[in-house]
């Protein structure tokens, strides 16, 4: 039973590591995005220095979802698992140290454990890591039962260095492109008015008192012997919407979110102007203008979360054509994980979305439009 039970542990504990890492490096922006929500709350806390760290967040983002990658290989072919298993440890110490501070402190509400993939709350979050470090317990205590290593030598070394090699890489492939698997709500074949409104009317059920009697009703009852005691919504997650913050405004404050959700539009995300990358400007100022001689009628604008005065200066120093709106830097983030980078929609539906690595041509920004989903 016991040799079981460490056998259990041990896979659990290498493949949740591997998940958790290539999860991460799915998307390393959102990664970094994170981590810089814990520099700033170290830096009020502990000191300015982690400050620092943000500079350098998502370089970070990609070495430590790597890691957990690299560490949870090595312990699943039992590649010097003496050593691997004192690393996981230091960062199991430290990831528990995070979450149990957001959750005691209420400083960052998800920790990003496994992403946009799945979202956990401070509490779960720190649970999770309790039980990691309880499968740990039981590996490290119990090695006497996974003695025999799936590879060592100079096979383990070539190995683990092809294993770090490919988890790098998926990391590096998509900073510098987009992430191989979008979970958030603007992913491409999204509807986003639609996605901006109730899937459904909200459903409750209310529980009434009467006379020492309890009883639940999933319509208000029309009898008024009956007392209100509380109210549960029975389908939390339909009867909201799933997109609650969108909104975009022009530069006198004025709404522009319905106009941009009608017809065909190009739209150039710059988060931030100082952060954008600006040597891609020529290709994307060259495809805004070019929009103009497209059968699909398609309206080629910006949106970004400068300053109205700063993003004017910047867009005559780049040359942007077109109109130019505003909307929340979150928001943006969320939309692409790109700055600059396009967003294609149709009728609010995003029909593509392209990093300024990947910037296209008309042509396949026309056959864009043409899919449906």
């Amino acid at each position: 039973m016991l040799r079981t039970i460490t056998r259990v542990s041990w896979f659990l504990l290498g493949a949740l590591f591997v998940f958790s890492g290539l999860i991460k490096l799915n998307d390393p922006v959102g990664t970094a995005i994170k981590l810089e929500e814990y520099f700033e709350v170290f830096a009020v806390d502990f000191g300015s220095f982690f400050l620092y760290f943000k500079g350098i967040a998502r370089t970070l983002s990609i070495l430590l979802s790597s890691m957990e990658v690299i560490l949870g290989v090595a312990l699943l072919l039992r590649w010097h698992m003496r050593y691997v298993m004192w690393v996981l440890l230091g960062l199991l110490v430290f990831f528990t140290f995070l979450t149990f501070y957001s959750a005691a402190f209420n400083k960052v509400t998800d920790c990003g454990c496994f992403g946009d993939f799945i979202k956990l709350t401070p509490w779960t979050s720190f649970a999770k890591d309790v039980f990691l470090m309880v499968l740990w317990a039981v590996v490290f205590f119990n090695q006497r039962f996974l003695r025999h290593a799936y590879v060592q030598g100079t096979q383990g070394i070539m190995t683990m260095t092809f294993v770090s090699a490919i988890a790098i890489g998926i990391g590096v492939r998509a900073l510098g492109h987009l992430p191989y698997f979008d979970f958030l709500p603007y992913k491409v074949g999204n509807d986003i008015g639609k996605l901006m409104k109730p899937a459904e009317p909200a459903r409750y059920r209310y529980t009434m008192t009467r006379n020492g009697e309890t009883k639940e009703f999933e319509q208000y009852p029309t009898d008024t012997t009956w007392q209100y005691q509380a109210m549960t919504v029975l389908n939390p997650e339909k009867s909201l919407p799933v997109i609650t913050d969108f909104e975009v405004s022009d530069v006198n404050g004025n709404s522009y979110t319905g106009d941009l959700l009608k017809g065909n539009k190009l739209v150039l995300i710059v988060q931030n102007t100082n952060k954008t990358d600006r040597d891609r400007f020529v290709a994307i100022n060259a495809l805004m203008t070019a929009t103009a001689k497209s059968r699909k009628n398609i309206t080629a604008l910006t949106i970004t979360s400068t300053s109205p005065a700063k993003f004017d200066a910047f867009r005559h120093d780049v040359n942007l054509p077109g109109p130019y709106y505003f909307a929340d830097a979150t928001v943006l983030k969320s939309i692409i994980r790109s700055n600059p980078g396009l967003v294609l929609l149709s009728n609010g539906v995003v029909q593509a979305k392209y990093h300024y690595h990947d910037i296209p041509e008309l042509f396949e920004v026309d056959k864009a439009l043409a899919r449906t989903f």
